[in-house]
Order: C-alpha cells, then structure tokens, then sequence
C-alpha cells in the first residue's frame, strides 16, 4: 500500500495581521509569506468549506480586508 502523502506546511502567519490593510498589499504580502493561494472575496459571498492546505482567504469590502482566515 502506497504511503500517505503529508500536506505540505502552512506558513506561521497570523490571518489577523491582514484585517485593515489595502486588499492588493495584503495579497502580495500573504503570497511574500509563503501562502501558495490567496483569494480575495467579497462580504457575504457563498463559498464551499472545505480546508485547503496554504491557502489564505480574505474578505474584502471597501478594498481592505475585512475579516482573514486560513482554509
């Protein structure tokens, strides 16, 4: 039986540092930081809830970020 592969690490970064910042900056630092995907979604956007690995997520309203979280 093939062994399980192990996910790569998630950076050590606190989403709650992005809250406040301009949406574009706050993306190219997530992505400085070693996130593998970031996207950026409007407020109240239905989305699916699965957990991807190295993946950070913005909400963004008003062009900062509102509300940040890994997944």
């Amino acid at each position: 039986m093939a062994p399980i592969p192990t996910p790569p690490a998630e950076p050590q970064d606190d989403p709650d540092g992005y809250v406040g910042l301009d949406a574009a900056r706050a993306e190219q630092l997530a992505r400085e930081r070693g996130w593998s995907t970031v996207r950026a979604l409007p407020p109240g956007t239905v989305i699916t809830m699965e957990y991807r690995v190295g993946r950070l997520n913005f909400e963004v309203k008003d062009g900062r970020v509102a509300r940040a979280w890994k997944g």
